[in-house]
Order: C-alpha cells, then structure tokens, then sequence
C-alpha cells in the first residue's frame, strides 16, 4: 500500500498544505519515512489524515469561483465501525462548504472496501449542497463499493457508476470538472 500515492500531476495547478482555505493548509509531508499505516501496512506520506484509522484523502484541486473540490481517497470506508462518513463530512466537507464549494468530485480508485452503516450523514451533505445545486460525484469505484452503497441506499444522494466513469488522469482539472458537469446535467 506504500506505493499507492495520490495523484501528484496537479500540483502546477493547486497544493492544499499551500492553501489557508484548505482543512489541511500547513501540512507538512515527507517523501522518504512512512510513519502511517492502515492495518499494519504503511501508506504514502502524502495522504492527509482527517481522524478515520482505516480511510485518508487528498485534496487534489479546489476551485472557489466555480465552487468544486476534487479529492481522492484511500483505505477502507467503514462506517460500521468508525463512521468515517461523520469524521469525513466534519473534518473535510463542512470546511470546504464553509468557503462555497457545493460540488464534489471524489475519486474512489482507492477505495478497498466500503463497510455503510446508515445513509444519515450522506443525506446531511446532500440537503447541505441542494439549495446551491450541488451534486456529489463519484469515480472509479469497485463493484462491491457501488453494490454495498445501493443496498443501504447511499445512491441516492450520490452519483455513481458506469454512466460517470471517464479517464480522468490524462485530463487537467477544469477539463474534468467540465466533463462532470456535463454528465450531471445530462443524468438529471
């Protein structure tokens, strides 16, 4: 898991550690010395810690004129044992609501397995970014994330599956935000 690092060729356009909006401005990462693990099994120093023991993020670009984040995550998504959706959307969410983004992309690639609870906090954000038109998009999500989100009926407050699914790594991030858009507009 060391290997898996976030994805780095949008720092030309945006560094949250670098941004005194961000939940994570002033971050200090190391490249060489792996000091956090999920189960025992170090990760890449440059995901950000927002208080789950199985599950970290990246804030790969903020846009606050056009009001959308987009952020990749890593590990295991339990909100069965440690609620991570609540340390999530508290730690993460909340703060960048506060400064206006309302849409959301998140990139699930890494995402390993995802263990729901109950729809309560997904249904928060989701009324949270409502009046503003706000969506919550995700990519790159297993068979068995999507399917465990459906049955305890995560997807209806996001937006997820084949339909979204795009090549996002060759693109810049207004590229993609575009790409999205369209999408969403088109799907609702």
């Amino acid at each position: 898991m060391h290997s898996l690092e976030p994805y780095y060729r949008w720092r030309p356009y945006y560094i949250a550690s670098n941004d005194k909006r961000s939940p994570f401005y002033g971050a200090q990462y190391s490249e060489f010395e792996f000091s956090t693990s999920i189960y025992n099994y170090y990760i890449h120093p440059q995901w950000d810690d927002f208080g789950s023991e199985t599950l970290f993020t990246k804030l790969l670009y903020v846009n606050y004129q056009k009001h959308y984040a987009i952020l990749e995550m890593l590990g295991e998504w339990n909100d069965c044992l440690h609620n991570d959706i609540m340390l999530f959307k508290q730690g993460v969410i909340d703060r960048l609501q506060e400064y206006g983004i309302h849409q959301f992309i998140i990139i699930g690639e890494n995402i390993l397995a995802f263990h729901a609870s109950d729809d309560c906090y997904y249904e928060e954000w989701y009324e949270d970014i409502a009046e503003e038109e706000g969506w919550i998009c995700m990519l790159g999500l297993s068979t068995q994330v999507m399917q465990e989100m459906q049955d305890y009926g995560i997807d209806q407050y996001i937006l997820y599956g084949d339909f979204f699914e795009t090549n996002w790594r060759p693109l810049k991030p207004a590229v993609l935000y575009q790409h999205i858009v369209h999408k969403v507009e088109t799907y609702l």
